[in-house]
């Protein structure tokens, strides 16, 4: 071979090698967002989740990343409201991200749909909160759900008082989406149960409207209480109730803070309360999950000693992606490999807490209820 040949092969190999040292380099980073209401609205909903999150992205970059490639993830503040969503969604989409975490407010999300941005937009959805029937069915081929519906709440709320014995049902409901398609899900519940009797009263948020709403359910001579609503909308609704006289067993949602409970109800007001729970407790030391996701947290927040549901729920909604892509087959990483990586990874076991999205959207379906006690914390 000639000394020309050679130097030839040198360079081709030479230029070949700094051309894959540079795209490895080169290489994009993952890019995960949240869009949530940081402010008004009057719980720590979205802040806890985003906690979560980043607990999780950090622990992930310090593990060396997914695949090679580091995490990023952003968060944007959507004001609580559907006008706020859409105008965060746009910049979102400015930054690429692969998907958006755990989005909170089923006005904001129900704009989501109607005004298609999942259909002219190239992202993933992991995780909706709340888990309203009307976010689900039909849903949308890139909406993902890790936590329990209401649906699945509401049934184990409505099974639970019957098999305490509960054979006169009120539901306090709000007169919005989350509100009534919830009351629609209790009355279908109640008659799957046998032996019965259910009763609604549909009231605006309001405090007047909420007194006077608590005073009709207390005329109802009900033997437990429903609430279905916002979040502060349920919690209000039990401190109206205890304020009308009521000590019957109040039930509420998962996206109430035994916090707020204790706050606006007072600690005996807030007392014996069941709370549907989506996720094991977070506080727990049983399973590996829980061990590793308080471990994520301590090195994240280590002023912070006790963890809430919407902890865990943001740090799963992020672990789920990313375990997702660690079981993908496909080269690429984008939003329609990470919805196949989703279907195809079967059942995913995060160390106790299992996710299947081989069959549908809809990856859990666990549910526990948790009573509040006297000192303000869930009992599971």
């Amino acid at each position: 071979m000639s000394v020309y040949a050679v130097f030839a092969k040198i360079t081709r190999f030479a230029f070949l090698s700094a051309a894959l040292v540079a795209g490895a380099a080169g290489a994009q980073d993952i890019t995960l967002g949240q869009i949530g209401p940081f402010t008004v609205l009057p719980v720590p909903d979205a802040t806890e989740v985003n906690a979560g999150i980043t607990a999780y992205v950090k622990a992930a970059n310090a593990a060396g990343g997914v695949r090679g490639h580091k995490i990023d993830f952003f968060s944007l503040d959507d004001r609580y409201s559907s006008e706020g969503f859409e105008e965060q969604f746009k910049k979102a989409m400015e930054k690429k991200p692969l998907a958006l975490l755990s989005p909170i407010g089923s006005a904001a999300l129900t704009s989501m749909y109607q005004d298609k941005l999942l259909d002219n937009n190239d992202v993933v959805i992991m995780n909706m909160i709340p888990g309203a029937e009307s976010l689900r069915n039909p849903g949308h081929p890139r909406a993902f759900h890790i936590r329990a519906g209401d649906k699945q709440q509401i049934e184990k709320i409505v099974h639970n008082a019957r098999t305490l014995g509960t054979s006169k049902l009120a539901v306090l409901y709000q007169d919005l989406v989350i509100g009534t398609s919830g009351w629609d899900v209790a009355k279908a519940a109640a008659a799957a149960e046998g032996g019965m009797d259910i009763q609604g009263v549909k009231t605006a948020p309001d405090l007047p409207a909420l007194a006077a709403a608590a005073q009709q359910v207390k005329q109802l001579q009900p033997q437990s209480v429903l609430l279905v609503g916002s979040p502060r909308f349920m919690a209000d609704g039990v401190a109206a109730l205890r304020k009308a006289g009521m000590s019957q067993t109040l039930y509420v949602l998962s996206y109430v803070p035994a916090g707020l409970l204790v706050k606006l109800a007072g600690p005996e007001g807030a007392r014996g309360v069941g709370i549907s729970q989506t996720f094991p407790n977070p506080n727990g030391i049983v399973l590996p999950l829980q061990r590793d996701f308080q471990a994520a947290m301590k090195a994240a927040y280590p002023n912070l000693k006790h963890y809430s549901p919407f902890h865990l729920e943001g740090y799963l909604s992020a672990r789920v992606v990313v375990e997702a892509l660690r079981r993908s087959k496909e080269r690429d990483i984008t939003p329609a490999a990470l919805e196949r990586a989703l279907h195809s990874a079967g059942e995913m076991d995060l160390g106790g807490f299992r996710v299947d999205f081989s069959k549908g959207n809809i990856g859990s379906h666990w549910v526990d209820i948790g009573v509040v006690d006297v000192e303000g914390k869930i009992i599971y």
